[in-house]
């Protein structure tokens, strides 16, 4: 049986600020974010089975996505915990209820690892996390393999 791979796209608005940083990033500042999903998996081979033919139904593929991350991320600013970042989030929370502390710097390459932890926890088992895509802007992007993860 073949080895497929499906993709899902999603668009989210975030916010952050990189505390510590030497550039403009340390100020809050929000991007308009695309992340490209891909699973690997063998097609089902059941002609009785509704899903016959799919590694995964798109649709659920987008539930995960969606309840794991889009639905927390997209427009919320999102700062690191371990940092007086905490003391802005409390101000910034008087006026917004979207408000995300991390335990981490909010960076592409760390937002990404936190989503594949969160993705991979919810897909069935007959499935997994093959790769993820985090565009921060149209020209720049982190990308995570679960190949390259020890």
């Amino acid at each position: 049986m073949s080895i497929i791979r499906i993709t899902k796209h999603f668009d989210f608005e975030t916010a952050h600020a990189l505390y510590g940083y030497d550039g403009k990033c340390k100020n809050i500042h929000g991007h308009s974010y695309q992340l490209y999903v891909t699973i690997i998996g063998i097609p089902i081979n059941d002609a009785n089975h509704v899903k016959n033919g799919m590694v995964l139904d798109f649709g659920d593929l987008k539930n995960i996505v969606k309840s794991e991350v889009i639905d927390i991320f997209d427009h919320a600013t999102v700062l690191n915990a371990n940092s007086p970042h905490k003391e802005l989030a409390a101000k910034i929370e008087s006026h917004s209820s979207r408000v995300i502390l991390v335990d981490y710097q909010p960076t592409s390459e760390n937002m990404l690892v936190d989503f594949a932890n969160k993705i991979s926890k919810n897909l069935p088992n007959s499935v997994t996390l093959h790769s993820l895509k985090l565009c921060e802007t149209n020209n720049s992007y982190a990308e995570w393999f679960a190949s390259d993860q020890s």
